[in-house]
């Protein structure tokens, strides 16, 4: 179709435009002779793949405080007085915790249960007060929270429980009376006033001990016991998820196998073991969390089943499988400990599925649940480095499954990234294997995601399904969501492959944040949808049962060849830069640098610690990150780089940038990155980084290593101390208008679902095939600002509805800019 105008001013990089309106999102009315940027042609005769109900779904790992202060609805932190330098290097028992008085905690025999190893000793007359979680513990006007203690005093002693802010009182005070040895005490606030700022305080009259010191609201997503805070809960339920993935993440497979016991020392850092996670709370025992922060598992299995069923979602748990991952790469040898988790697994799956009077199911049973939860697919492991060891315990977990369960879906997965040596070798093992289904995970840049359309159309049909458990471009911006929207008609696409698929991670309290992006972000006192999350939102409620082929027009590639600067740079390192020289094709020096004079050539970002040494450059600073310094022209194409680079000390390698246009557009050579485990070539666009290709290596302290990368128009070859290392030629477009069609069985809808990420609207032609419509169409719009971010207090990125009129067997559809729709034709 002919192009406007508009057309050519389209480029990868997504450019700004004004916020539309809910009045500009419906279109002008078209007539037959409108010229068009696009056309889509749908083959409603035709059938595509079936989609299962359980496409989509969402990932829950404890991170970005998730669980504890996040999802999980107690309201006071530290409550078991469990916190230890083991989780955090800034902890102690009693982190969040003021004395007044005489106040310690104590490890020894007089502790409640063997697994809750501290208590508090408190003396005559003294008191502790808590602070909750961001700015204290929040109490709305009106509402009743259970406050609970597990209390050892003489009898005659009284405990004063009071909720207060610096205003003053926020509820009436509670008397509670202890008589002797270890017992659960109870009592009901009402709060007189709201509040962000809550403190607990806890006095007493006497010498007493304490634990578990808990305050919940009354009112928890379906009021159930140990439950969770209701609107974090109830925006989960709003995407109607087929499933939800659980713990973990890199929670699943770091830290010791062990299990916390006195045979182990108690180990506190361990990777997260169920059964560690069931039972009474105060006999959970909590645990180191990899993302730097204490897990109480007061939120653990039975819970987590619960939720599922409760949101009508496939539970999907993941186990270890004693081969460490996200960059600890160890694999555990010891059989007895291979055995024993193999037994937990089946133990785990009996839990589940077991009748109440089995082992197993009798302990669900007791924990209020006496029937099944209905498990049918189980994860074994996480994101592994070493996958001809993951894969030789994974057959070993799947064999003892199979043996006993062999209807559950055994899930393997393919390593940390998207492409490379890892992924290859695992993929390649999955397949020989014959596993039912592969986890793959990756997270990268929107541009990538705009590439990477087609990722799923060439996967083996007849070969294991792809479960894409983490994904998601770097940012929370429209853009990133425009972007996944974009990959995700992809996904629809070839669901006959791709069965499974979430978004991650899934919560992020926004004062603990240690990843992001994330889809549902919150404080104390509100929670507020991501742009990712409409788009998520948008596509989980629209599924359809099947996709109707059809196709697209596309936009015209004018990328050109790559140009810009060139850079260093080191990660959590130092290193020391010599002989830079840039070369253009014919020959001529476009830039030496022997570092004998000064550094006046080079543009400092601002972070590390530059400096000429003994006629090097050296970059100090072993704790910065991305220390890039540039130098050169933007406009340079078609040239060789060469430099001398040896790394001096620190975690990784080093970094050598072409293609430089600014701080957040460029390529570089990741020599010795992710700890020193992997070197990799990596594009940054607009500020997110994808991976284009990578292999396994380390870099030696103190070598010197000779490297060169050739540029030619789109075509790089990279030579590392003179031999090949590898090449690449990144022509692949970013796409910005992609589609899918669906059918709705149940209504008879066509769902016709368009991403235009781009900053001019798109005229399209629909032909639908000749299939019978009406004449209006149910209409839902995302569109704003690229550059739009939802927040507490701003959500511009919010869906808005409207209804067509001018459906037909063929019409035309102006598509806005920076748009998601989604068109609900119903066929007559």
């Amino acid at each position: 179709m002919p192009r406007t105008a508009a057309r050519t001013r389209w480029r990868v990089g997504l450019t700004a435009t004004a916020l539309l309106t809910a009045a500009a999102l419906v279109p002008a009315p078209a007539h037959a002779e409108d010229v068009t940027d696009y056309a889509i042609t749908v083959d409603p005769s035709a059938q595509g793949a079936a989609i299962d109900d359980t496409m989509y779904g969402v990932f829950f790992e404890d991170i970005n405080r998730a669980a504890d202060g996040g999802l999980y609805a107690e309201l006071v932190q530290n409550r078991s007085f469990e916190y230890s330098t083991a989780d955090n290097g800034s902890y102690t028992p009693l982190t969040s915790w003021t004395a007044g008085g005489t106040a310690e905690v104590v490890n020894d025999s007089g502790r409640l249960n063997e697994r809750n190893r501290n208590y508090l000793s408190l003396g005559a007359g003294s008191s502790v007060t808590n602070a909750g979680y961001n700015t204290g513990i929040r109490v709305d006007q009106g509402k009743r929270y259970d406050f609970s203690v597990w209390a050892r005093a003489a009898s005659g002693t009284t405990l004063t429980v009071s909720l207060k802010d610096s205003a003053g009182t926020l509820a009436t005070a509670r008397q509670v009376a202890v008589k002797g040895g270890w017992v659960k005490y109870k009592a009901t606030f009402t709060a007189t006033r709201t509040s962000n700022r809550g403190r607990l305080a806890v006095a007493s009259s006497n010498a007493a001990a304490l634990d578990e010191v808990s305050l919940f609201p009354r009112e928890t997503y379906k009021n159930q016991p140990n439950g969770l805070r209701k609107d974090l809960a109830e925006k989960i339920a709003a995407l109607k998820p087929g499933f939800v993935r659980f713990p973990g993440g890199c929670l699943v497979n770091t830290g010791s196998m062990e299990d916390y016991s006195e045979a182990s020392n108690w180990q506190r850092k361990r990777s997260y073991q169920w059964k560690d996670t069931i039972g009474p709370v105060e006999q959970r025992a909590t645990n180191a969390n990899v993302w730097g922060y204490n897990q109480s598992y007061g939120l653990g299995y039975y819970e987590y089943f619960r939720f599922s069923e409760d949101i009508g979602a496939m539970p999907l748990p993941v186990v270890p499988a004693l081969v460490t991952g996200c960059g600890q790469n160890k694999a555990t040898d010891d059989e007895a400990l291979l055995k024993r988790h193999i037994q937990d697994t089946l133990d785990l799956i009996e839990f589940a599925n077991g009748p109440a009077t089995s082992t197993w199911g009798e302990v669900r049973a007791q924990m209020g649940h006496p029937k099944p939860f209905h498990l049918t697919h189980i994860g074994v492991g996480n994101e592994e480095n070493l996958p001809k060891e993951f894969f030789t315990r994974f057959e070993r977990f799947r064999t003892a499954i199979k043996a006993k369960y062999p209807d559950i879906t055994v899930i393997s997965n393919s390593g940390p990234d998207d492409a490379g040596t890892t992924f290859d070798t695992a993929w390649q093992l999955n397949r020989e294997g014959k596993v039912d289904m592969v986890d793959e995970h990756y997270y990268n840049s929107p541009n990538w995601f705009l590439q990477n359309n087609d990722r799923y159309d060439s996967y083996d049909r007849s070969g294991p399904k792809v479960f894409l458990g983490e994904y998601a471009s770097q940012g929370n911006a429209w853009k990133n969501g425009l972007a996944e929207a974009a990959f995700m008609t992809g996904l629809e696409r070839n669901a006959d492959v791709v069965k499974l698929a979430s978004y991650a991670p899934l919560l992020a309290n926004e004062d603990y944040v240690q990843w992001r992006p994330d889809m549902i972000w919150f404080n104390n006192r509100a929670s507020w949808n991501s742009a990712n999350y409409e788009v998520q939102k948008l596509f989980m409620t629209n599924v359809g049962d099947r996709v109707v082929p059809s196709k697209a027009t596309t936009t015209p590639n004018v990328s050109g060849p790559i140009t810009g600067a060139v850079g260093l740079s080191t990660w959590a390192t130092s290193a020391a830069y010599d002989d830079v020289k840039v070369t253009s094709a014919d020959g001529a020096a476009l830039l030496t640098d022997d570092f004998s004079g000064d550094a006046s050539q080079w543009k400092s970002s601002g972070r590390g610690s530059w400096s000429i040494q003994d006629g090097q450059y050296v970059q100090t600073d072993t704790a910065a990150e991305n220390t890039m310094v540039t130098a050169g022209d933007p406009a340079w194409k078609d040239y060789d780089l060469h430099v001398k680079a040896t790394k001096k000390s620190g975690k990784e390698g080093f970094l050598v940038a072409f293609g430089v246009k600014d701080t957040g557009n460029y390529y570089w050579w990741n020599l010795g990155g992710w700890n020193n485990t992997q070197s990799a070539i990596e594009q940054a666009v607009d500020g997110g980084k994808g991976t284009l290709m990578t292999k396994p290596g380390s870099i030696e302290t103190g070598r010197a290593y000779d490297i060169d990368i050739k540029v030619r128009g789109r075509q790089v070859t990279l030579f590392l101390d003179g031999k090949e290392w590898g090449s690449f030629k990144d022509d692949k477009p970013a796409e910005p208008f992609r589609q899918v069609v669906t059918r709705d069985a149940k209504t008879g809808d066509l769902i016709v679902k368009v991403v235009n990420a781009q900053s001019a609207q798109a005229r399209t032609a629909l032909d639908l095939g000749g299939a019978k419509v009406a004449s209006t169409a149910r209409v839902t719009t995302l569109a704003a600002d690229e550059d739009a971010v939802n927040t507490e207090t701003d959500t511009p990125v919010t869906p808005v509805t409207s209804t067509f009129r001018g459906a037909a067997p063929k019409f035309t559809y102006t598509f806005p800019a920076n748009s998601v729709t989604f068109l609900r034709i119903k066929q007559r």
